[in-house]
């Protein structure tokens, strides 16, 4: 596999964030591109059209870690969706040579690649996105994951974290589309000894906004 297929997925970088991976001051990475095409997307650019962000050089990413690893307990690495990043693994072991531990959020649409890097000990943490209910997932994705998909996929990660409990964490944003009931049945949905983190919504305020996940910040912040 060509490593540029992954590397040129690398669009941002914030160097610090204190509220990404809580209790850990952490940077964290951003990579283009997702398999979902969720109409509530606060990354929609970065997502959906990530050659309109400046791409970060690997060099950078690698000098960035060697300067400021001693003062970070860790990297998130966020999107987008990762995990649908072709090679991955070969941006996770760059971040992981600095020595810092990594924290990965997903949509859980890809659940043998996040086994392959829990195996493989790439990854220590996952943040799993549940986007609603199962037979919400066809329209919460905007047609890109079917009820059947949703249920299989996320059977699978939850059997991961059952498993693996220290490893994984899930939360929902508080979409417009979901009510109280949904969020209860979201709750149900999870493993035993899990609880739902939940996040607000806020509305873009332009086409194809750059807010992050939580829309605390924008996307695409390179380090000089």
């Amino acid at each position: 596999m060509n490593p540029e297929n992954a590397w040129r997925h690398l669009r941002g970088l914030t160097p610090l964030s204190l509220c990404d991976w809580p209790g850990r001051p952490c940077c964290v990475v951003f990579l283009g591109g997702c398999n979902l095409r969720c109409p509530t997307c606060h990354n929609a650019a970065l997502a959906w059209d990530m050659e309109s962000q400046p791409q970060l050089p690997q060099a950078r990413l690698k000098a960035f870690l060697s300067s400021r690893a001693r003062w970070l307990s860790g990297v998130t690495v966020s999107g987008g969706e990762p995990t649908n990043v072709p090679g991955i693994g070969m941006i996770l072991h760059e971040i992981s040579a600095s020595g810092l531990p990594i924290k990965l959020d997903t949509n859980a649409m890809r659940p043998d690649v996040v086994e392959a890097l829990l195996t493989e000990g790439l990854v220590e943490f996952f943040s799993v996105d549940v986007k609603g209910p199962f037979d919400q997932y066809p329209a919460l994705t905007g047609g890109a994951v079917t009820e059947e998909d949703a249920r299989r996929n996320l059977s699978r990660i939850f059997a991961l974290a059952e498993a693996r409990p220290e490893a994984f964490a899930f939360r929902t944003t508080l979409v417009p589309q979901l009510s109280d009931r949904d969020l209860t049945t979201v709750r149900g949905m999870l493993p035993a000894g899990f609880t739902l983190a939940t996040q607000d919504y806020k509305t873009p305020r332009r086409p194809h906004a750059l807010a992050d996940s939580e829309a605390r910040r924008t996307t695409g912040n390179m380090v000089q």
